[in-house]
């Protein structure tokens, strides 16, 4: 195979590419400015990038640039035009955030956009700057932005774990791959250092406090590794589809990948154990590949079976796996080797059987003498075996194996077409010389070879050389031979009768294997097209029943299971459930042709989707034998991913359905308790008022018209309540509510809200335990005051009197943690998280007053600030309500990552 570096374009991928081309060229450029973190100079690269495209002509505009009180940065600003920002209210405040509008209005040639990843403020166009910065490109606006490795979402978790620090505002990673250019800007940690001691990262106060959290050297380190590696892997995408564009065929050793080669040797499974081990050593992808040749087609079932299995190896061993048709092994395996620009290609030790031919690994040498080649050695136990060929292996065909009738039957008719073919050329002998006769027996041989195979041709070739002797080559009816020349003939007729049918079987065998590749990519193509319009899990059961039945032959029966899940078997007597819900629980195959409980009747396939398992598919086939045929396994395999992908889709529609429901009928009882409640307020507050007029009326009222109208007041007081509770949780779901979010002291709320309920406290005892260095919180007073109370009064009403109850504080990493307990009977068994529904009372019976809305408004005012709330017990026994608050950062201490990293430990 020539190595030339350049190939000829394949036409339909070169179309391809001026498509592409053609759509990009209607779409704007996009270069990110990519850093380990903050301050190592990527906004300054931008901007000095942008100047120099200004010296050059080039319409330039700032859409928006965080300085962050870096003089370097801002004096970069001057002269080029800056388009004012858009300001936008959210709670109260005023948000700068970038015009998207002005900016397409302008249509500069090229805009600059900071901080890739910022969250825009709501009320924008988009939630995300960067839907920003795409909506400027289609517009064929170029784009110059930057953004750091933490705000990649596939390392998000990754680099908090590291630093732990969770970056609040991430980007998809697709946007960074679909970058038309990345520019990595970096420096040594050191040198970053000593920026931020210099002041030049950050201003003094935020740079003392990075410096003990988050610009740490061995954090910056790690993200500086990090960066490198994800802007190498960017790189290296750039460079396979440069070598795809220009159709390069030569290998370039710009990475350490590796590619495996297995064969149907025993010694399969040390080669991928050992580049899998190189590979790990190499920090390198790698790949193995397989290649089928016709012979190798004809390996027995365990032989097929076993590769499989090797393949299977090597992909739980993090390889991406492939098998290669092909008649010449080296050359499949130094296109793929091109193709996918791999330097190194790992294969066993290869013994020949014959001298004359080179061994795979000098085949592939010549092929491509610019691949390093990498042969592994041979485990010991396997040396008195590595000898063995394929050829020991080779099986006979599936429809000769049917009965011993059968198989012998080609053959038979093999006799017979030789001796009819000398019975009809016999009385030709006076119109045809011999020669025309030999070419009627080669055309006999010919016919025998694509009818029935191998065997039969190769019986024809010498069946005919000896019938063409007897009855045509004189003296006739003997097998002597008078004239030494037909000797040549003979072995004309049986060398060429032998190549003519070992070549026609050769082709009617690989006919009959793209029939049947053909024929299971009909039927997945077919399958998943009925799959894909099913709406319903019976749907998706009958259609998988029906396809198994008529593809495989076999008896199929779909177990699903139920919301304890357990199977929920059939009336069939035949299905063992017991072995159908082991290989549910471990996701594992069972039953016949496996190593669990191979004698049962059945097949057992577990349904496995990307979230869990979601059946058992139990098959029952005609011919055990059809079990051990790899193929047809392996398209059972997919028949059972798509439809456990299929059962996996229809599930999450019911789930989204449900939901859907669940969010009208919310939706409708808050609408109805909004109305009901606001027609109830009126009559209530007469109500309240008439009552207090009553017990001032004159004459005065006795004693017990007095009693009465107090009763009376305090139950329109508490039907006032319970109506000012009912639209709260209205208004709180609808999303009417606006937190007035202040920067205030805790202790000062726990003030107001013993005041506010001391009424209801006066016979319990009431112990605060604040810590003395709480900080500032950012929370609503007003709305905090209400979980307060709302907590002080449950407990008062659950606790008898004289009961104890405290009100602790204290942070706890990154949230102000507060606990209201008391020493009272504590929550009832198993509703620690009940309580919080709304209409869940503590006591289903009971004569305290109250219908279950205070914990369910406590909830929703507590996530409406970011935070949680729980049920427990306390520490003498008692009810525990837990719910904390984000402690954020007090004004005086702005933000230590560009505005977007929140000190929230993972």
């Amino acid at each position: 195979m020539p190595s030339s570096e350049y190939q000829r374009p394949d036409p339909d991928t070169l179309l391809a590419q001026m498509q592409a081309q053609e759509r990009r060229a209607s779409r704007g450029k996009l270069r990110i400015y990519f850093g380990a973190s903050a301050g190592v100079g990527k906004t300054y690269a931008m901007l000095n990038a942008a100047r120099s495209m200004q010296a050059e002509k080039r319409d330039v505009v700032v859409g928006l640039v965080e300085t962050h009180g870096r003089k370097e940065t801002a004096a970069f600003l001057d002269g080029l035009e800056v388009l004012p920002r858009k300001e936008i209210a959210y709670r109260d405040k005023t948000i700068a955030e970038f015009d998207i509008d002005a900016a397409l209005a302008r249509k500069p040639a090229l805009i600059l956009v900071d901080e890739l990843a910022h969250s825009n403020a709501p009320g924008s166009r988009h939630p995300k700057r960067w839907q920003d910065v795409e909506e400027l490109l289609g517009a064929g606006i170029d784009v110059f932005t930057a953004v750091n490795v933490q705000h990649l979402e596939s390392l998000n978790d990754v680099i908090g774990g590291i630093t732990g620090i969770r970056v609040a505002e991430t980007l998809p990673d697709t946007v960074f791959d679909q970058a038309d250019e990345i520019v990595l800007v970096d420096i040594p940690a050191d040198d970053l250092l000593a920026r931020l001691k210099e002041g030049k990262v950050y201003q003094p106060q935020q740079a003392e406090r990075a410096s003990r959290n988050f610009f740490r050297k061995g954090n910056l380190i790690a993200l500086r590794e990090l960066a490198l590696r994800r802007t190498a892997d960017r790189i290296e995408d750039d460079v396979q589809a440069y070598r795809i564009e220009k159709s390069i065929n030569a290998v370039w050793k710009t990475d350490s990948d590796l590619l495996a080669c297995i064969g149907p040797r025993t010694g399969a499974e040390h080669v991928i154990r050992s580049t899998a081990q190189l590979a790990s050593q190499l920090n390198a992808q790698w790949h193995a590949v397989y290649v089928e040749t016709p012979q190798l087609q004809r390996l027995a079932s365990s032989e097929r079976e076993r590769i499989l299995k090797t393949l299977k190896l090597a992909q739980d061993l993090g390889a991406t796996t492939a098998v290669l048709p092909g008649s010449d092994i080296a050359h499949e395996i130094v296109s793929y080797a091109r193709s996918h620009n791999f330097s190194r290609i790992t294969l066993g030790r290869n013994h020949n059987r014959w001298p004359w031919r080179k061994a795979h690994a000098q085949r592939i040498a010549t092929y491509a003498p610019d691949i390093d080649l990498i042969e592994t050695g041979e485990r010991q136990e396997r040396a008195s075996v590595a000898g063995k060929t394929p050829a020991k292996a080779v099986a006979q065909d599936d429809e000769a194996v049917a009965s011993g009738k059968s198989a012998y039957l080609p053959y038979v008719w093999t006799v017979a077409i030789c001796i009819l073919t000398a019975l009809v050329t016999t009385p030709m002998m006076q119109h045809l010389d011999l020669a025309n006769i030999v070419m009627l027996f080669l055309l006999a041989e010919v016919l025998i070879a694509v009818r029935f195979g191998r065997g039969p041709a190769v019986l024809a070739a010498f069946l005919s050389v000896a019938v063409f002797d007897f009855f045509f080559v004189s003296p006739r009816f003997s097998f002597a031979v008078s004239d030494v020349q037909y000797l040549v003939t003979f072995s004309v007729l049986l060398v060429v009768g032998l190549i003519v049918g070992q070549l026609t079987s050769g082709l009617r065998f690989q006919a009959r294997i793209a029939a049947q590749r053909e024929g299971r990519a009909r039927a997945l193509y077919e399958f998943a097209r009925e799959l894909s319009s099913a709406l319903q899990a019976e749907q998706v059961f009958e259609t998988t029943q029906n396809f198994i039945q008529r593809t495989f032959r076999a008896r199929a029966i779909l177990l699903l299971p139920n919301d304890e899940a357990k199977l929920q078997t059939t009336q069939s007597n035949e299905i063992d459930p017991g072995i159908a819900q082991w290989a549910f629980d471990r996701a594992t195959p069972a039953g016949m042709g496996t190593d669990t409980l191979p004698a049962s009747a059945y097949f057992y396939l577990p349904l496995v989707a990307p979230m869990r398992t979601r059946g058992v598919l139990a098959i029952k086939p005609d011919n055990r034998r059809w079990m051990l045929v790899p193929e047809q396994r392996r398209q059972l395999d997919t028949f059972a991913a798509l439809a456990a992908i299929a059962l996996e889709r229809v599930h999450y529609i019911e789930v989204a359905q449900d939901a859907l429901l669940r969010m009208e009928s919310e939706r409708l009882r808050n609408s109805l308790l909004a109305a009901i409640s606001h027609d109830l307020r009126t009559p209530l507050t007469a109500l309240v008022g008439l009552s207090e007029s009553l017990t001032l009326s004159k004459p005065e009222l006795g004693k017990a018209q007095q009693e009465l109208a107090h009763a009376l007041h305090d139950e329109a007081l508490r039907m006032g309540n319970l109506v000012t509770n009912l639209l709260d949780m209205a208004r709180i779901q609808s999303g009417e509510v606006k937190l007035n979010l202040q920067w205030q002291q805790f202790e000062e709320v726990v003030g107001s809200a013993l005041r506010a309920v001391q009424s209801l406290l006066g016979k319990h005892q009431v112990v605060t335990r604040l810590a003395s260095d709480l900080p500032l919180v950012n929370f609503d007073a007003v709305l905090i005051e209400r979980v307060l109370c709302n907590l002080l009064e449950n407990a008062s009403k659950y606790t008898p009197p004289g009961s104890q109850i405290t009100i602790a504080a204290e942070t706890s990493g990154q949230y102000l943690s507060v606990m209201v307990y008391d020493n009272g009977p504590g929550l009832p068994a198993g509703q620690e998280e009940t309580i919080f529904e709304k209409f869940t009372r503590g006591e289903r019976e009971s004569a305290t007053p109250g219908v279950g809305l205070g914990l369910a408004i406590c909830r929703a005012i507590i996530e409406a600030h970011h935070g949680t709330i729980r049920g427990g017990h306390a520490p003498q026994g008692g009810a525990a309500i837990i719910f904390t608050l984000p402690l954020g950062t007090p004004p005086a201490m702005p933000d230590m990552e560009e505005g977007d990293i929140t000190n929230q430990t993972p």
